[in-house]
């Protein structure tokens, strides 16, 4: 069978089960399990009023506990056991991950990517926003901040190899040094360093998505309350600080916890740049180096990923909730 037959196919049997599904539920609820009664006809009536919304809810809340819940309580399962899945071990991939000095190194990298690449990008991602609007080629200026957020983590990986390479001819950090009279070095090798040299792709990256959105709210804001500021004799810096950042600051909340998800989930650029060597280890990629050899470690690994992960997507949801409001 074509691909082109097996989709049309796929579609004409998901949509069709679908209206199956919806017609045949609100049958039986309207006929067998709330027949109209002459003596409770308006009971009836509304307890099936109560029970019709669960009727729609149950198809997506059954994909996402088959697709999402299961998983998670599978992959918890399995961390459970050993490297082979036949011998329960209990915590014991959860102590001895503890007890490893390359976790350690994980976890503490993980935290500095935490902590700089979301002020970072959010920072720089307001200040273009600002200053952005202020210029005519603002616009242009926009398009070219953005662009990055149009290459995948392994192209703009690949772009800064060539920033950070040895060859004074090639990498833009050695070719200064070179100038200067100073010996080509490795950025990537540079102890502790090379973690921020990682990090600086990932802010390169997400400083269009935050322009973007601050853009957006900067331009919400009344213009009645920058004119009041104007008249009583605020400076331009008064008037950005103390006037527009307050009043989108829950836009910034929404902003920086969004991009702190994606760094506690980031793996492709560890990966590709240096692969997790010279001590630039993260969670993500720590787990890869068991992915295909212990299973047990590695779900163990992804468990606790998605426990650091979890309060953060949490806090996301309420403020873009309170956003909303």
């Amino acid at each position: 069978m074509s691909p082109i037959l097996q989709g049309i196919l796929t579609i004409i049997i998901g949509v069709g089960g679908c209206v199956a599904y919806f017609y045949s539920s609100n049958w039986v609820l309207d006929k067998v399990i709330f027949p109209p009664r002459n003596d409770d006809h308006g009971r009836n009536i509304n307890r099936a009023t109560l029970v019709r919304p669960w009727l729609f809810l149950f198809p997506a809340m059954f994909a996402l506990g088959l697709y999402l819940a299961y998983p998670v309580v599978g992959s918890f399962i399995r961390s459970l056991y050993n490297r082979s899945g036949d011998t329960f071990i209990g915590l014991g991939n959860y102590t001895q991950m503890f007890s490893e000095e390359g976790f350690r190194t994980a976890v503490l990298n993980n935290i500095l990517w935490a902590l700089f690449v979301p002020a970072a990008a959010t920072f720089l991602g307001l200040l273009a926003a600002q200053l952005t609007d202020k210029l005519r080629w603002g616009n242009i200026a926009k398009s070219l901040i953005f662009m990055p957020m149009a290459i995948s983590f392994v192209g703009a990986s690949l772009i800064w190899k060539f920033v950070y390479a040895n060859d004074p001819d090639i990498g833009i950090i050695n070719a200064v040094r070179d100038f200067i009279g100073l010996s080509p070095v490795d950025p990537l090798q540079i102890p502790f360093w090379n973690n921020f040299f990682l990090m600086i792709i990932l802010v390169w990256i997400q400083t269009g998505f935050a322009m973007v959105i601050l853009s957006a709210a900067l331009r919400g804001i009344p213009e009645e309350t920058v004119e009041a500021a104007i008249i009583d004799g605020a400076n331009p810096f008064q008037i950005f600080f103390r006037i527009k950042v307050p009043q989108i600051m829950g836009t910034i909340v929404v902003v920086w916890t969004t991009i702190t998800i994606l760094v506690l989930k980031v793996f492709d650029i560890v990966y590709a740049m240096t692969g997790g060597n010279f001590d630039t280890e993260i969670l993500p990629s720590y787990m890869m180096d068991y992915m295909f050899r212990d299973d047990g470690r590695a779900t163990a690994v992804a468990f606790v990923i998605m426990i650091i992960v979890l309060p953060v997507m949490v806090w996301n949801i309420r403020q873009a909730r309170k956003e909303m409001r």
